[in-house]
């Protein structure tokens, strides 16, 4: 079964095609979509085995995007299909599925009327998604449609981790809680992690590290989620590329005060001016930071230290949440790249049973790999993510 996975943003679509079996899956092309609504937009489609094909023109919407997709898909050159009606599903990453959705389902009009009323709590991401679903409704009418959310695998987290100390009128009238992000992501990884360390995924312990521009932390107890750093927004939790992360509300209020802010400015300063971009004013991709950190820039030398020691403070608290651990896992742009990261986070863990092997961790890129010694009571592991299959999975369990 063909399916086309989507990750629509609001100026980008982000794209696969995976024949999906039974047993197995095989990646026929990926590609991106960028600069939607600009004067100029960018078409990158990579099909497994041939040459790269790239577009420059105008692409005013969502929906000419997707045409150009399906039409680099079939293209005689450098297609990966004979025609559409090989793809019999699309698979879609939604970010918000609020308290609605607690698994993947196929998308109808009560779906996407859930969907567009998260909008109020995700203006950034659930527009873009819900725009993906409407335009392949006009240029695939009839293909089913799948939903998978971003928040769904952490519906599990007890009331006692999602719950704010708040007025309860709060989340009464606006459903004002923890909901945390990445968690097609932390499923897989954590999964994918079990089986390499051989534990049992139903019977364990498992903290996992998503660390990119955007990062999260999740406690995974007994597979299923039991705590996470993100939290009503992504904006919460570590320390990332431009989002804050964990900070005092009244320090938030104090400045909004101090320089005359709106609600608005005060948001768009936590989520795109904070983070390691507004510590330094270099950056907010860490190979930059870290370029800095070499040269000894000093601000970039404490907000790479900030962004380190937060993942380790979330590590020792989750695992003192569960009461222990079984398995660290590492992921993402950062994490599956980063061995300064993975060292700096899992050494001096020993008092917790880590016995981190510095150098099976060095130069260790994008290959799901064990990085704690043979005789290490808690395993630590990089694993590759991948959310499209997980995406492509649900979709092909839920059209079959």
């Amino acid at each position: 079964m063909v399916i086309l996975v989507l990750n629509c943003g609001s100026s980008s679509i982000k794209y696969q095609v995976i024949d999906m079996e039974s047993a197995s899956s095989k990646l026929l092309a990926k590609g991106i979509v960028e600069r939607i609504g600009l004067a100029e937009g960018d078409l990158v489609h990579k099909p497994v085995g041939k040459d790269k094909f790239e577009l420059q023109q105008p692409i005013p919407d969502h929906t000419t995007g997707i045409r150009l997709v399906l039409d680099a898909l079939t293209d005689p050159a450098h297609g990966v299909i004979a025609s559409l009606d090989e793809v019999k599903a699309v698979g879609h990453r939604v970010a918000h599925g609020g308290e609605f959705f607690a698994a993947s389902c196929l998308v109808n009009d009560e779906v996407k009327e859930k969907i567009r009323q998260l909008f109020e709590i995700a203006p950034l991401h659930n527009p873009a998604n819900l725009e993906g679903i409407l335009s392949i409704e006009k240029v695939l009418p009839g293909t089913p449609q799948v939903a998978v959310f971003d928040t769904s695998f952490h519906q599990t987290i007890p009331a006692v981790n999602y719950l704010y100390a708040l007025p309860h009128l709060y989340y009464d009238k606006y459903r004002v809680r923890k909901y945390g992000f990445h968690g097609t992501s932390h499923k897989y990884v954590a999964k994918v992690g079990a089986e390499l360390a051989g534990l049992d995924f139903e019977h364990s312990k498992i903290i996992t590290c998503h660390i990119g521009n955007g990062a999260s932390v999740t406690a995974i107890l007994d597979g299923k989620s039991f705590d996470t750093s993100m939290g009503f927004s992504p904006v919460d939790g570590l320390v990332m590329g431009t989002r804050c992360g964990n900070v005092d509300p009244s320090a938030i209020t104090f400045i909004g005060q101090k320089e005359g802010m709106s609600y608005a400015q005060l948001d768009e300063m936590m989520n795109k001016k904070s983070g390691v971009m507004g510590l330094t004013d270099i950056s907010s991709d860490m190979r930059d930071i870290d370029d800095a950190y070499d040269r000894g820039d000093e601000r970039a030398i404490i907000a790479r230290d900030m962004h380190y020691r937060r993942i380790k403070k979330f590590v020792g608290e989750y695992a003192a949440e569960m009461g222990g651990v079984d398995l660290i896992v590492f992921t993402g742009g950062v994490g599956e790249n980063s061995s300064e990261m993975r060292e700096s986070v899992a050494s001096g863990l020993e008092f917790m049973g880590v016995k981190f092997d510095c150098e099976a961790n060095r130069g260790a890129r994008g290959v799901d790999k064990i990085l704690s010694t043979p005789d290490s009571r808690v395993k630590v592991a990089m694993i590759a993510t991948n959310e499209e299959l997980v995406i492509a999975s649900d979709t092909y369990e839920l059209v079959r």
